[in-house]
């Protein structure tokens, strides 16, 4: 079990990341799923694991939205009624810095190189609807197959590969834009 979680904790955040776009809330989600994952699917094959830990993140990033769907409406009739304090959140569409731990290249240059592109893959890929990016991360990113993805996204294959279809015409077309052709 351990073995899988140090496999998968590093991917997870960075999905966990695109999703929720705040690295503290990605790293709580990423934990709580771990634990989730350990304490109730430990007798599990290891095979099986993979698909139960995707649908785990999968639900834990849905809570953290419907939370703070809850939270914002709360907050916003507390605001209009005179009783909320000021708003200290941090900018929503803050960019990501990008991990460079593997695929360094070598000269200073490559390295300016590929952290824009990253940046710029990253940006694109927080721009597209939520959907699109849940199935172009499993799929692409988790490497997962359109049945698994399936699965742990709760809809049909079809439905995967249109999302999946339109996200990556999307990210090219946003990436383009940008003279960025990979």
């Amino acid at each position: 079990m351990s073995d899988f979680l140090a496999s998968v904790e590093r991917r997870a955040f960075k999905q966990a990341v695109f999703s929720v776009q705040e690295e503290e809330s990605a790293h709580d989600i990423v934990q709580d799923s771990m634990l989730r994952l350990a304490e109730k699917y430990s007798d599990k094959p290891a095979a099986e694991l993979p698909l139960l830990f995707q649908r785990i993140l999968q639900n834990a990033i849905r809570d953290h939205f419907r939370r703070s769907k809850v939270r914002s409406t709360w907050t916003t009739l507390l605001y209009s009624m005179g009783l909320g304090g000021e708003d200290d959140d941090g900018d929503p569409l803050e960019t990501l810095e990008v991990d460079e731990l593997s695929n360094v290249p070598a000269s200073p240059e490559s390295q300016l190189e590929q952290s824009q592109v990253m940046e710029s893959i990253e940006e694109a890929l927080r721009a597209l609807p939520a959907r699109q990016r849940e199935a172009f991360v499993l799929r692409y990113w988790e490497e997962l197959d359109v049945s698994e993805t399936a699965k742990v996204m709760g809809c049909s294959e079809g439905s995967v590969k249109t999302h999946c279809s339109r996200a990556t015409h999307a990210l090219a077309k946003i990436l383009k834009a940008k003279g960025i052709t990979l």
